[in-house]
Formats: C-alpha cells, sequence, structure tokens
C-alpha cells in the first residue's frame, strides 16, 4: 500500500507527547507532512523553544513512521508553537486559569480554578505525610514511599508543601525545572514520579520569607496550576509540626488520608501525637504511622536500637491505626537521599526498599477507601 498522509497521521496518532502524556496529533503538534517516495518529511511544533525531551519526541516520532511498509526514512524537522497554539494546548488539558469555579475555601477552593483532588468525584488519593518535628526522615520516607507506589504500577505525584525546608528535588535528582505552556506548570518526571517543589522556584541555599497568606496562595497554585493528569496518589511532603501549611492543606484537600513519621524515641513520638491530633481536629483521617530509623544493624550483624524502641507502635496503638513498618537506619538511605538517587529506585531489593515496598502494599490495599465510604463521597468505581 502506498504511503499517503493519512497513513503517517494513522502512525503517528499513539505517539505520545513525554511530558503532556497526549497524542501529538491531538495536540496539534503535527504541522506538516511530505511523502517523497520512501522518505517522509514531518514538520513537529514543539510546545516551548528548548524543549527538555525533543531528543526523545525525536525517537517516537521516527520509529512510529518507519514501521510503516514503504518507508525507508524520515525527514523530521522541528518548529515552536504559537503562544495561540499554546494557550489550545492548555485549554485542551488544563481549562482556563481565569475561569472561577467558587468562592468558599471550605470547598477546597477560591476565587479561580477548582482543586481537582477536592472534587468527591476525584479518584486521586492524597496522602499527607506529617510528622511533629524535623530530623525524623519524613522527606525520605515520602520520595520512597513515593516510589514504591509508583513500582506498584500507579501514577504517582509529590507535592513538596515543606516550603522552607524543601528537599524532595535534590533527593529525588532532579535538575530539570517544571515546563511553563501558557500558565500551565508541567512537573518533572523521575522515576516514575512527578513533583513540584518550592525548590524549584527559589535557590537552595536562600531562606523563604514568606507569611501565611503567601504560602497558602503558593501551595493553591501548586494545586491549582499545575498539570497533574489524575494521578492514582498525590503524596504531599508536609513541613514538620501544626502550622499555617498544614491547616490551609487541610481546607484545600479535605478528603486527605494523613500518615505519621515518628523514630522509636518516645520524646519524638509524643510531639508526632500532636501532629495527629491536629488532623482529627480538621476533620482529616490518621491512617497509620511508619517509624524511620528504627534500628541499625553493626557490622557484627547485630541490630542495635540507636534512638530506643516502642515508639511507633505506642504512637500507633494511642491512635488506634496500624504501625505500617519499622524503616532501618541504613547509610544507603542516607547516601541515596543526599546524592539524588533515593535506594528504592537504586536497590529495590535492598532491607530498607522491602520494607517500603510493604508499606506501600499497606496503604494500596489494607487502608484502600472501602466502598462504602467512596459511595459516601459520591465517587463512582
Amino acid at each position: 500500500m502506498p504511503t499517503t498522509e493519512a497513513l503517517v497521521l494513522e502512525a503517528l496518532q499513539p505517539v505520545e507527547d513525554p511530558e503532556l502524556n497526549r497524542s501529538i496529533v491531538d495536540l496539534g503538534m503535527v504541522k506538516t507532512i511530505e511523502i517523497n517516495g520512501p522518505v517522509v518529511g514531518v514538520v513537529v511544533a514543539l510546545t516551548i523553544e528548548g524543549c527538555p525531551l525533543r531528543a526523545e519526541i525525536n525517537g517516537r516520532v521516527t520509529n512510529a513512521i518507519v514501521a510503516l511498509d514503504e518507508v525507508d526514512s524520515v525527514d523530521l524537522e522541528f518548529t515552536v508553537m504559537t503562544d495561540e497554539e499554546r494557550a489550545g494546548v492548555r485549554q485542551m488539558l488544563h481549562g482556563d486559569p481565569a475561569s472561577t469555579a467558587g468562592t468558599n475555601p471550605s470547598h477546597g477552593h477560591s476565587e479561580g480554578r477548582a482543586i481537582p483532588f477536592a472534587d468527591p468525584d476525584s479518584k486521586t488519593r492524597v496522602l499527607l505525610v506529617a510528622s511533629g518535628k524535623g530530623g525524623v526522615g519524613k522527606s525520605s520516607v515520602t520520595a520512597n514511599l513515593s516510589i514504591a507506589l509508583a513500582q506498584r504500577g500507579h501514577k504517582t505525584a509529590i507535592v513538596d508543601a515543606d516550603v522552607w525546608g524543601f528537599s524532595i528535588p535534590r533527593m529525588l535528582g532532579i535538575q530539570q525545572a517544571p515546563t511553563v505552556i501558557d500558565e500551565m506548570l508541567i512537573p518533572p518526571k523521575t522515576h516514575g514520579v512527578h513533583a513540584i517543589s518550592m525548590g524549584f522556584f527559589a535557590e537552595e541555599d536562600q531562606p523563604v520569607i514568606w507569611r501565611g497568606p503567601m504560602l497558602h496562595k503558593a501551595l493553591e497554585q501548586f494545586l491549582t496550576d499545575v498539570y497533574w493528569d489524575e494521578p492514582d496518589f498525590l503524596v504531599v511532603d508536609l513541613p514538620p509540626g501544626t502550622g499555617d501549611i498544614s491547616l490551609s492543606l487541610a481546607q484545600f484537600l479535605p478528603r486527605s488520608e494523613v500518615y505519621v513519621v515518628t523514630t522509636p524515641q518516645p520524646a519524638a513520638q509524643r510531639v508526632a501525637q500532636r501532629a495527629a491530633y491536629m488532623a482529627k481536629q480538621v476533620n482529616l483521617e490518621v491512617k497509620g504511622v511508619i517509624e524511620n530509623m528504627s534500628w541499625f544493624t553493626g557490622d557484627d550483624g547485630k541490630k542495635y536500637e540507636i534512638f530506643g524502641a516502642g515508639g511507633g507502635q505506642d504512637l500507633a496503638d494511642r491512635l488506634e491505626v496500624p504501625l505500617l513498618g519499622r524503616v532501618p537506619l541504613v547509610e544507603e538511605l542516607r547516601q541515596g537521599s543526599d546524592s539524588g538517587r533515593p535506594i528504592m529506585a537504586e536497590n529495590p531489593e535492598a532491607e530498607a526498599s522491602l520494607i517500603f515496598a510493604e508499606i506501600a502494599r499497606h496503604i494500596d490495599e489494607d487502608l484502600k477507601p472501602t466502598k462504602r465510604f467512596r459511595s459516601a463521597l459520591n465517587i463512582i468505581d
């Protein structure tokens, strides 16, 4: 069968933009097709100048076209979308940024676009990872737990809501800033996880000196101006304690599940208990406890409980929720967080990785909202 423009378009239909996960044909990225015997010339419009995934798009387009019987090679050229074309893409995927969904903050939105995860019809499970104090490894738990959920086949995303102590980009090894398409942010992806963080907009060594209202607005933008593409899990790394940010997120995300991270020592679990009680006071459900730095295994093979023992189980008992796992103090876990090579991605068979995988299984299977609970939220399976 001779090659036609229709055949080429049909071959390109399954080719997706790697950031937007939509067909390049549907997005209007395929501008022209010219057929000259066994050579097919194609012009593709990238969403932005200097698109970081240009090489990947090149490979996907070329492979799709050369698979046609009568095609030997592809002459692929790139151009860039106009402002109007970018606005059309944003409208298709994300709606109008000036649209108003309502003004009642108790409904999870303010003036502007509604927060999609507050919608009763949203199938995204929002996991708030909380701690009473800093230094308990909450962010490393967030990063590795998110990767573990992604490895279970789920679309997973992270909001780094620890605005003052942001660390998720470094822990995940993300160097690429979010792509901006007509006021819509495309979060970078690594290890199967999309992420947004204040770390993409501030220097790592510079303090974020903002009062509550500015923090509130920034978090709202993370939830509304970012193209999340309906993940199965949105994991939120909360700042330690019970301040403005935690209260704002409770308001924005009233359907969230709270998971509390503590260390084994009694002093740490008592402080973590305050974060759990705060969640209950704002009508968020505390679903489980994760104990971090539970023990250290010496060269002699003996386990040393450096920070004491029993704090995680005691906290879980007090809150009447399960202790989902006890994560050991492992140098590889610490080094991975510092170097952007998380242990869950680099060594999934390590002792700590297997524990994170089991915690992810608990959350995914055992703590999944029941049909009765989902029905009460008007969610249709």
